[in-house]
């Protein structure tokens, strides 16, 4: 995650290239094969011979990372030695990962090579959200590269009702390349001071390396007293680089990807269903909105840049689908007639838009209506469960995830999250997890939130108390798996965080439910 409180002094900086840091891990580029020697062209006693090379193979994505890798990897060091022997024996973690970074992993290292960076940066996704676009976090960080509000916005993501730059993948993608050079810039090129002030703060590091210089002590990261997040975040980073290095040698399947675009940026012009764009383009909605995660909900912001990324093998037939629809048609219009009582806002709550939406449609001058007279709405062309991964159909998945008796509370004027969470007997990270919000987020009068009774029933006959002996390879998601409980419960009941990792030997506490356990 990206804590950062950096100055305002970033926008005004210049661009420039970053220094390289040479490597003894990264891997010799391959072998030119040897021109034809000159002696042999010369000697007419020996017979020309016309060769027909056969075309190589193309290479894949993980071919050009390890040609672009540029950091020393520390494979001595015991936290990348631990890290390694993590991805080493979560092979089904390893496959996932990269299968969902193969939409977006090739214009990342495009961005990242042509600012002259090193190719390790485009595995620090998996690091921060396992390459999830929708990924958010209890410090409110969003989007694949884990940007926080204020953050996004110093590197000019917009944040609005219908769009969320943190979580456009070209944007955000293009704003994390802005913010390596400004931190390249002030730490002199020491990519693993770089890494850290991304993970902590370029004020938190530069804390850090003021302490040992009065005390007389190296300044390097292995040397500085960071928090224990930043400790773990490198060695992570160079031991996915390193398995990425040696997938054979390490037995870490990776998903293949291609060394080639996956999809091209289209200019829509004006607002658009999404629904529409993906069916003009003849592609399932989900694929739309994982290409375009950053729209928040049902269209495309009606006064954004209306930019859409659409699969390259299938831009043309969209462009050329584009171009028939007037603009006119591309979102859904409802007449409504305003009735006693009606504002802009419950309109627009109801209506799944915005009052400024509705204001710019009808041309009003401000909120002020009548009863009696008709609003154009635009609307959301098929039925809510279509927008899957709309941000408040996301939220209703989320609320729907808990396990126990599930209550509803509707927030009053003056509530708090930790309130709440203390009249409800949750925690106010569980709460806010059940929420898809985090803790820090403001609530506003009038939200639903959800929230589970999930304590273990010790009267139940069927629950029992167990004590699980952590085995080699097991994940957290295994052992929830195979007992068929919940992450968050594993953690509540032994009191632990996911950023821990599980050792051979150690013992949790269940309560599992014996009637439908499956093994």
């Amino acid at each position: 995650m990206v804590h950062k409180n950096f100055a305002m002094a970033l926008l005004a900086a210049t661009v420039g290239a970053c220094s390289q840091i040479p490597n003894k891990d990264t891997p010799p580029e391959r072998e030119s094969i040897p021109a034809q020697e000159t002696s042999n062209a010369l000697n007419t006693d020996t017979p020309t011979l016309v060769a027909t090379e056969e075309p190589l193979p193309l290479e894949d994505m993980w071919d050009r990372l390890r040609r672009g890798f540029q950091l020393n990897h520390h494979t001595g060091d015991p936290k990348v030695q631990d890290y390694i022997a993590y991805f080493s024996r979560n092979e089904g973690y390893m496959a996932r990962v990269t299968q969902r970074a193969r939409r977006y992993i090739f214009h990342v290292t495009e961005a990242l090579d042509q600012a002259n960076m090193p190719l390790e940066l485009a595995l620090l996704p998996i690091v921060e959200s396992a390459y999830d676009p929708f990924a958010y976090s209890h410090a409110r960080a969003s989007g694949m590269w884990q940007f926080i509000p204020s953050t996004g916005r110093s590197l000019g993501l917009q944040q609005n009702w219908w769009y969320d730059g943190r979580r456009d993948i070209h944007e955000s993608t293009h704003a994390a390349v802005k913010y390596f050079n400004y931190l390249s810039e002030r730490f002199d090129g020491d990519w693993e001071l770089v890494l850290a002030a991304y993970n902590s703060g370029e004020g938190t590091v530069r804390r850090a390396i003021e302490r040992n210089r009065r005390k007389g002590l190296g300044t390097s990261f292995w040397e500085l007293k960071l928090p224990r997040e930043t400790r773990h975040y490198i060695p992570q980073l160079l031991a996915l680089a390193e398995v990425v290095s040696r997938p054979e040698h390490y037995k870490v399947p990776l998903h293949d990807v291609a060394d080639q675009p996956y999809y091209a940026r289209v200019d829509v012009g004006s607002q658009i269903d999404l629904a529409q764009a993906a069916d003009l383009a003849e592609i399932e909605i989900e694929e739309l909105y994982l290409l375009n995660p950053g729209y928040n909900r049902w269209a495309t912001d009606p006064n954004g840049n209306h930019q859409l990324l659409i699969p390259i093998d299938k831009q043309e037939q969209f462009e050329s689908a584009l171009k028939l629809l007037p603009e006119d048609q591309r979102v859904t219009w409802q007449q409504y007639t305003i009735v006693r009582g009606d504002t802009l806002s419950t309109i627009a709550r109801d209506y799944q838009t915005t009052v400024s939406a509705i204001r710019e449609a009808n041309k009003l001058r401000n909120n002020k209506i009548r009863a009696g007279k008709t609003l154009l709405i635009p609307s959301a062309s098929g039925p809510a469960g279509h927008y899957a991964y709309a941000l408040d159909q996301r939220v209703r998945h989320r609320q729907s995830q808990g396990h126990g008796q599930k209550t509803h509370y509707t927030v009053k004027p003056g509530d708090s999250l930790w309130a709440i969470a203390r009249r409800l007997k949750v925690s106010v990270k569980t709460l806010a997890s059940w929420n898809n919000m985090a803790p820090s987020d403001t609530l506003r009068p009038g939200r639903v939130l959800v929230s589970y009774d999930s304590t273990p029933d010790k009267n139940n006959r069927t629950t029992r108390k167990v004590s699980y002996k952590v085995r080699s390879g097991d994940s957290l998601y295994r052992i929830a798996s195979k007992f068929s409980l919940r992450i968050d419960d594993i953690l509540r009941w032994n009191k632990l965080t996911k950023s821990k990792y599980l050792q051979p030997g150690q013992r949790l506490t269940l309560f599992v439910d014996s009637a439908g356990q499956t093994r």
